[in-house]
């Protein structure tokens, strides 16, 4: 089954109707079934048979995408930045362009219509990958897994992580092309034999688009038929995967009329933790919170002490969002004693975001574990800060682009520790080991295997959205938590500065979701659970051996495409030779 080549403006077409399509498979407007669409019309975009030509659909479907889903950048920062990230971004779109235009040249997947689905799926998420580690760390924004979480597909990153499931979507992708291709040339055929009188003994006639010499309307509606069928089964299969499902999620009501919510506590292994969360807001939107610093922790301290008012001594801890203190409470006597009167009147903990200063240079993004009393008894420090965003990478030559280089006046350095802290059970049984991830940072797998791989019982994922206004930054940031919890199995907290703050459970259901700017306090019942799931014990394997393939796929379709040359002009010669003979 092929699809007709497009004409150039045809395929230009394609690539961004492809690309918003994708966008709209995203928050917020969260269509996720336009993702498989997409990437069935990128399929066909990508027809034409020119690796500079795919390269430059690859990057127009690429920048139309990237540019609505990063909106929130333009908002933090301003238009250049906005449009480089994108344009970056867009490039390794342009590079699976090229690569997608080699690979299908190897003979073995010359009219294999799902072996070429296969390819396409293996070469576009090993891109993905690549994209998710370089350059500087990576950027995972976009991935086709993180449009899942409302999806069948989406579960089946319990299995295999983010790789699993982009794998999944690309493959039903292509395979929804190829059915559609099958359907038109069934059309043509039909409409080919209806028009032919000479063909009385009822031979086939193949289509002009091309295909096999002796293909029939039913065979061609038949092929059809299996590759839908077969891109069904694909997006739905993960269904009978055995993710923890819980009973008892959702809003529950206390004897004293409070509602507090439970994030499957009857999936609990390890006991549950009850978590107070403050999403203090700022004043006004799009300043960020170190443009509110004493507003900002002055909201935290009041939302703490409105839990406590109801919650004194029933809570095991109180999560602040990443920069909930902007300044060092360890340095700043003011702050820490702000502090230390918050958690004795609450009786638990505070996770405070805060902002850290070496004498060495530099600053650290942290989350310190505060007790009354005693400061800090757990602390964990972003191993990775955001590229122009936390700190600047080249500055000299970028400040010659953008002064908004200089928005950023200490460079953010990145921490070492593992990324947990441990929290002591007010009843005490112990400490209960809590996955930290701070913002950005929830998008790298290998962080969150990372902090459940050494005990994580359940994720806390603080974050500062303030900087982005009402753009689709946060709930795509809540997307990403949730198929987090899908992949490792725990319940998660998302705790924002001004929203979206929220409460997953591990099957990656909300059962508690804040509004942008605005004040909220709420508590849950976290179950902790010890259990690992395939995702996190397979671990980087997924992403090795689909880049491994990827490489020889390439290979292999760079050899097959000279191979295939070198017998067109062989067979060429002969002709020529005797057209030469003839003429003496």
């Amino acid at each position: 089954m092929r699809l007709p080549e497009p004409s150039r403006l045809l395929s230009l077409f394609l690539a961004v109707a492809g690309g918003l399509l994708l966008w709209s498979a995203f928050p917020d407007a969260g269509v996720w079934p336009a993702a498989f669409v997409a990437v069935a019309v990128l399929y066909w975009a990508l027809g034409r048979d020119g690796a500079w030509w795919n390269f430059l659909v690859g990057f127009l479907f690429g920048l139309t995408f990237f540019l609505p889903h990063l909106w929130w950048a333009h908002e933090s920062t301003e238009a250049a930045p906005w449009i480089a990230m994108s344009a970056v971004e867009a490039l390794f779109l342009a590079v699976f362009g090229a690569g997608w235009t080699w690979v299908r040249r190897a003979r073995f997947l010359r009219r294999r219509g799902w072996r070429l689905a296969a390819a396409f799926a293996v070469l576009f998420v090993a891109v993905e990958q690549w994209r998710a580690e370089i350059p500087f760390g990576g950027f995972p924004w976009g991935r086709l897994a993180w449009a899942m979480v409302d999806a069948p597909t989406g579960r089946a990153a319990w299995l295999g992580g983010t790789v699993a499931v982009s794998l999944l979507v690309a493959f039903a992708g292509v395979l929804l092309a190829l059915a559609v291709a099958g359907l038109v040339r069934a059309a043509q055929l039909r409409t080919l034999r209806s028009n032919s009188d000479t063909r009385a003994n009822g031979d086939a006639v193949a289509p002009a688009g091309g295909g096999p010499r002796h293909s029939t309307p039913g065979r061609e509606a038949r092929r059809a038929a299996a590759a839908l069928a077969l891109a069904v089964a694909v997006a739905v299969v993960p269904l009978v995967l055995p993710l923890a499902t819980s009973a008892s999620a959702g809003a529950v009501e206390t004897p004293e009329g409070n509602e507090v919510y439970d994030a499957g506590s009857d999936l609990a292994e390890d006991g549950t933790l009850w978590a107070g969360a403050v999403q203090g807001n700022v004043g006004e939107p799009g300043l960020g919170a170190f443009a509110n610093r004493a507003e900002v922790l002055n909201n935290h301290l009041e939302g703490t002490y409105t839990l406590a008012e109801d919650y004194a001594g029933e809570l095991d801890v109180v999560l602040w969002p990443e920069n909930g203190s902007d300044l060092d409470p360890q340095t700043t006597p003011d702050v820490a004693r702000g502090l230390d009167e918050a958690a004795a009147a609450v009786g638990a903990p505070i996770l405070v975001g805060a902002q850290e200063f070496p004498e060495s240079g530099g600053r650290y993004n942290v989350s310190l574990l505060w007790q009354a009393g005693d400061g800090v008894i757990g602390r964990y420090a972003k191993q990775h800060p955001a590229p122009f965003g936390e700190y600047i990478p080249m500055r000299p030559f970028l400040r010659l682009l953008s002064d908004q280089v200089d928005r950023v006046t200490t460079d953010m350095i990145p921490g070492v520790n593992p990324p947990y802290v441990d929290v002591p059970s007010r009843l005490g049984q112990g400490d209960y080991r809590m996955g930290t991830i701070i913002c950005f940072e929830v998008a790298y797998d290998e962080i969150i295997r990372d902090a459940v791989l050494k005990g994580a019982q359940v994720l806390v994922i603080p974050t500062n959205n303030a900087s982005f206004g009402f753009t689709a930054e946060s709930t795509q940031q809540l997307a990403m938590s949730r198929m987090q919890a899908m992949t490792t199995g725990r319940a998660a907290v998302q705790i924002s500065t001004v929203g979206v703050s929220g409460v997953i459970t591990p099957d990656g259901t909300v059962v508690r979701r804040t509004g942008l700017f605005t004040d909220d306090e709420f508590v849950a019942n976290l179950p902790l659970r010890s259990s690992i799931t395939p995702a996190v014990a397979l671990g980087y394997w997924p992403g090795w051996v689909v880049g491994g393939l990827a490489v020889v796929l390439v290979v292999t379709g760079v050899v097959g495409g000279l191979g295939t040359r070198r017998r067109v002009r062989a067979q060429a010669a002969p002709v020529v030779d005797g057209a030469e003979s003839r003429s003496r």
